[in-house]
């Protein structure tokens, strides 16, 4: 199975990595449905969802999907049924200098993320152990670790590892013109 076949895709990366950004685009480009995780988990009021495995169980068994690795209850269900697991194992200082623009762009903005669920206000960063910022920081080390348990629970699982915008450009670019050559009827190639 390659990237380019695949069509139950997960995405991993520390939180401000662009996992979901990613997720969506390779939904876009292939046409396999995106479902974003964070939508599945928080309810208004960042309520955790009571049905969430029981959510993520029916995405899992879905013939196509793209959706984020993410969710201690979701990473296990969601890597044993994916085909590839695509990881951007980007570096703390690109991982921070996103997370930190993404936050206060969304605060100053109002931008809705999940069920009416905003950004806590910037100040809370000094107070809030949980932070967005904070939290990426945080767990940044431990994608690594969660690459090898969903590798571990799908030995058929294949992993596509991206280390900079550069290599997130080129597995898209290469999405596109293989997703372009499968539209393409037969006997025909796009130019």
């Amino acid at each position: 199975m390659t990237p380019y076949d695949a069509r139950r895709i997960l995405v991993a990366g520390t939180s401000g990595s662009g996992k979901t950004t990613l997720a969506a685009r390779i939904a876009a480009v292939t046409g396999i449905p995106h479902t974003e995780i964070d939508g599945l988990f928080h309810h208004a009021g960042w309520t955790p969802n009571p049905r969430f495995v029981e959510e993520v169980r029916g995405l899992a068994a879905r013939d196509e999907w793209v959706t984020e690795l993410q969710y201690a209850a979701a990473r296990p269900v969601l890597s044993a049924r994916a085909q590839v697991l695509i990881w951007l194992d980007l570096p703390r200082l690109v991982v921070l200098r996103r997370v930190v623009t993404r936050t206060v762009v969304r605060r100053l903005r109002g931008i809705e993320l999940w069920n009416g669920n905003r950004e806590a206000p910037l100040r809370t960063f000094f107070t809030d152990p949980d932070h967005i910022v904070r939290w990426a920081m945080r767990t940044h080390g431990r994608q690594k670790q969660q690459v090898r348990e969903a590798l571990a629970a799908n030995t058929d699982l294949r992993l596509v590892r991206l280390r900079s915008r550069r290599d997130t450009a080129r597995l898209l670019s290469l999405l596109t013109l293989h997703a372009t050559v499968r539209a393409a009827p037969e006997g025909e190639t796009s130019t």
